[in-house]
């Protein structure tokens, strides 16, 4: 029971923020975080983690909402769990754990900057610039005109002022800890701003029934297809990376059983279906909640499953509430969460053991930021993928030069990343003698390099200059 109350109070403010910060109403973030504890939480696949809508994804939401409309984002939602139902039928819920850490990690920095940048303005109940680059540029002026408008420092300072609880809440007396310090800083940013008569933004509550609005054929007329199989395609794979490494994490911090990663993906296939049915946000393992909830105690699914009965209970008799509560306060809230998926990064001890992995993680964040989510992440596997070429491929070329011929030894397993090497040597050959060319090992080279050997050889012999070939025997290469 406590361990549910305190995942519950950790998921009160995130679910308001996240949903504030995707460009939709707050009460879909509850809906989404309901259907993560009882429907989710009851499923089996991980004992501990609590599922709910994730930081990782607002941007991708955000995006989503404002290029297709909220009216897409159900579909998108269906679409995606029924592609992570299938991948976890299919059993390829553990191959997610193969995504290069450097890609991942690259691609939560890249959203935590993205989330940072645009939050900010929210501190001060501004409108943002648009994408994370308009944001950064536009700060100059908006820290210009700030010191004019009365209203954008009160909020400022409502804003502030939840950081340092955010920040300091650990200093707090053991008595008062109980409470987690995103919901004491919107605690008291709201009765400071209601006390005080503040003029600030806050939060637009109505219904969660009225809200709600479930998805039908009628609602797919006029979306383009395309694009909401490629959003669908991007939410599954991201919400499906963000579960599985969150599983890993939270494995590593109890004794119970282990997550079975493809009944886990199954069963956040099946949540982001009824959440698309229901219009609401899509849903990934917390690390944050789970976290909460291994820390207050729990031993069974039972708790992250009374999270969400509390917070179907909160939602349904108590919105009013969230009518109080300031903007900037929440966002203050999904700022330190911003934080903290950047500050995730260890690149001090990832530069000490492989610059290159510290190379494609700071590649990942630039793309995600000047482009977008997708083709960020896109650039950040290809560049995981050419590095593991050019880790499996070991060219060795020996030249050895003689009064009246000369011997080239090619060995190793070599891929097409090596074909410039592998080129370069070919050109520094003497033409002036007859050349011996020793392929020790071919059944290692790649088709690329491959040919490259065999059109220089050609090209060789067509200009009348002696060549001569050797490749051992099967025989000989397996004695």
């Amino acid at each position: 029971m406590r361990a549910s109350l305190v995942v519950f109070l950790v998921a009160l403010p995130l679910c308001a923020g996240i949903a504030v910060a995707s460009g939709v109403p707050v009460e879909l973030g509850f809906v989404t975080g309901i259907v993560g504890g009882i429907l989710v939480g009851a499923l089996p696949g991980s004992s501990l983690q609590v599922s709910g809508p994730a930081a990782g994804l607002t941007v991708l939401v955000a995006d989503i909402v404002d290029s297709q409309g909220l009216r897409a984002l159900g579909a998108v939602v269906l679409l995606a769990g029924l592609l992570q139902v299938g991948l976890g039928l299919a059993r390829l819920g553990r191959w997610f754990r193969a995504v290069s850490t450097a890609v991942v990690q690259g691609m939560l920095a890249g959203i935590g900057l993205t989330l940072v940048l645009g939050q900010l303005y929210l501190l001060a109940d501004r409108e943002q610039e648009g994408g994370p680059i308009a944001n950064l540029a536009g700060y100059p002026a908006a820290l210009a005109s700030l010191p004019a408008d009365g209203a954008a420092l009160t909020a400022l300072a409502v804003g502030v002022g939840s950081l340092l609880v955010l920040r300091f809440w650990r200093f707090a007396p053991a008595r008062l800890r109980v409470v987690p310090a995103p919901l004491a800083a919107v605690l008291l940013a709201t009765a400071v701003s209601a006390g005080a008569g503040l003029d600030v933004d806050r939060v637009e509550v109505r219904a969660v029934l009225d809200v709600v609005t479930p998805l039908t054929p009628g609602t797919l007329d006029g979306l383009s297809p395309l694009a909401v199989l490629g959003a669908a395609l991007t939410v599954a794979l991201i919400a499906s990376a963000e579960s599985m490494f969150s599983a890993t994490a939270i494995d590593r911090t109890h004794t119970g059983p282990r997550t079975d990663y493809d009944k886990e993906l199954v069963a956040q296939g099946v949540g982001n279906g009824v959440c698309g049915v229901l219009g609401a946000l899509p849903m990934t393992a917390v690390v944050v909640r789970s976290s909460a909830n291994v820390s207050a105690g729990a031993r069974t699914k039972a708790s992250g499953v009374l999270h969400g009965v509390w917070l179907a209970v909160f939602a349904l008799a108590a919105p009013a509430l969230l009518g109080f509560v300031p903007m900037a306060a929440l966002a203050a809230v999904l700022v330190q969460a911003g934080c903290k998926l950047v500050a995730g990064i260890p690149l001090r001890r990832l530069w000490s053991a492989s610059r290159s992995e510290v190379a494609i993680t700071v590649a990942t964040i630039v793309a995600i930021l000047a482009l977008n989510l997708l083709e960020g992440v896109a650039i950040g596997l290809v560049l995981s993928l050419v590095k593991a070429a050019v880790q499996a491929s070991s060219l060795r070329t020996r030249l050895h030069e003689r009064d009246d011929e000369v011997h080239l030894e090619v060995s190793g397993s070599a891929t097409f990343v090596r074909l410039p090497q592998l080129a370069d040597t070919l050109a520094s050959v003497p033409d002036d003698r007859p050349l011996t060319v020793h392929l020790t090992e071919p059944d290692k080279l790649d088709r690329a390099c491959r040919e490259a050997v065999d059109t220089f050889v050609e090209q060789r012999q067509a200009r009348g200059n002696p060549v001569a070939l050797r490749v051992p025997e099967p025989a000989d290469r397996t004695s």
